[in-house]
Formats: C-alpha cells, sequence, structure tokens
C-alpha cells in the first residue's frame, strides 16, 4: 500500500512510518519544516513538505494522488494557542479530508482524542484542542467519499508498548504508550472492516491485530 500521513514528523507519525515501512509499505508524510525530512527518511518514508494552515485542496490532493490509505496525524501540540488548535487540529483536518475525497483516497483514519466533543465547555487551551478534534471528527463522520476510522487514544506516553490494549467504542479513560498506538493504526489502515467506526484506546490485554479483529465490522 501507499500511506500518507499528514504530521508526518509527530511523535505516533515517525513511530508509525517505521512500522509501515518495515512491514513493506510505501510510506509518505507531510510536514511543515524542510529541515525535518531526514527524519522521515530515516523511519523509511518519504518527506512530502507542505504547510497545511496555507495550502490549497488542489496541493494536498497532488499529494494524495495514487495512495491507498490516508492518515491524519497532525496537531498543533503542546504549547500552541488556542487559534492554532483551530487553523491545525480543525481546519487542517477538514482540508486534508477535502483533499482525500477529491484524490479520490477512500481509506482515511484520522488520530483523535479522548473527549474530543464539537460541544466541550470551557476557555482553556486544552478546552479548545478537545473542540477542535470534535469539530473536524464531526466533518469526517459526514462524509460518504471515505472509509473513515477515528482512532481516539487516552493520555499519551512514551512508555515502551506492550502491544497489549483495549479497542472499543468507550473505554474509559487510561493511559496507552505511543508506541501501541502506533501500531494500532497500521493495523487499521489495512482494516477497512473499520470503516465508520469511531474508537478509544487505552492500554488492555488483547494483543493488537486481535483487538482491531473483534471491532472490525461492528
Amino acid at each position: 500500500m501507499r500511506i500518507v500521513i499528514a504530521g508526518g514528523h509527530g511523535q505516533i507519525a515517525l513511530r508509525l512510518e517505521r512500522l509501515l515501512a518495515a512491514r513493506g509499505d510505501e510510506v509518505a508524510g507531510v510536514i511543515r519544516r524542510a529541515e525535518q525530512a531526514d527524519d522521515l527518511r530515516e523511519a523509511g518514508a518519504e518527506p512530502l513538505v507542505c504547510d497545511l494552515e496555507s495550502a490549497s485542496v488542489e496541493e494536498v490532493a497532488g499529494l494524495l494522488e495514487g495512495a491507498d490509505a490516508a492518515v491524519f496525524a497532525a496537531g498543533a501540540g503542546p504549547g500552541s494557542t488556542a487559534g492554532r488548535k483551530d487553523t491545525v487540529d480543525h481546519a487542517a483536518a477538514v482540508l486534508f479530508a477535502d483533499a482525500a475525497e477529491r484524490a479520490g483516497v477512500r481509506r482515511y483514519v484520522v488520530v483523535s482524542s479522548m473527549g474530543a466533543d464539537p460541544a466541550h465547555q470551557g476557555d482553556d487551551v486544552f478546552d479548545a484542542y478537545l473542540r477542535a478534534k470534535g469539530e473536524a471528527d464531526a466533518s469526517v463522520r459526514a462524509r460518504t467519499g471515505l472509509d473513515w476510522t477515528i482512532l481516539r487514544p487516552g493520555m499519551l506516553t512514551n512508555d515502551a508498548g506492550t502491544g497489549l490494549v483495549r479497542l472499543e467504542a468507550s473505554t474509559g479513560r487510561g493511559p496507552v504508550p505511543r508506541d501501541d498506538v502506533a501500531a494500532v493504526l497500521a493495523e487499521l489502515v489495512e482494516t477497512p472492516a473499520t470503516a465508520g467506526l469511531t474508537l478509544e484506546l487505552i492500554s488492555g490485554s488483547a494483543p493488537v491485530a486481535v483487538a482491531v479483529k473483534s471491532v472490525a465490522g461492528n
């Protein structure tokens, strides 16, 4: 498969790129800064330099031409303003989905956040983040041109992955290593029977492949 990942230099994205490249997929990552390119090449991915906050749908669709799947893993990141939560976590996610539809890339996987909700209340930056993620998810869910799956991990950690997770429509809160999030994403990308599902993810007791198979088709 050829898989294009938005936010290609993110912590989860770099892990995902390594996994996909190792299993023989052709991987490309969309990055904002050219100096990030070497990190992607080391992970086995082709760097595509494009600023999703300013690019047109046509530009991004060009990057997605010929892809079998797209993964939205971009984010404004910690320390960013509420305004950038809207321009990256919401608007860039909508742009990437628009571009995938235009390029005819049906398989579309989103890295969202547990608690994402367009109606989330509060004035803190994290509240703005949850609203932005919720609005982006709602936009993706409304599309008939995409075979989408939305993944909402719990509290992300840099602990070594265990390969054991809990993946359900509702898991309750809990931590999950970024390694395991990447492993679940790699499995979801090639499991189109998970299309139409919004899934929460925390550490658990089921091997990743088993967890994904158990929700597929539900």
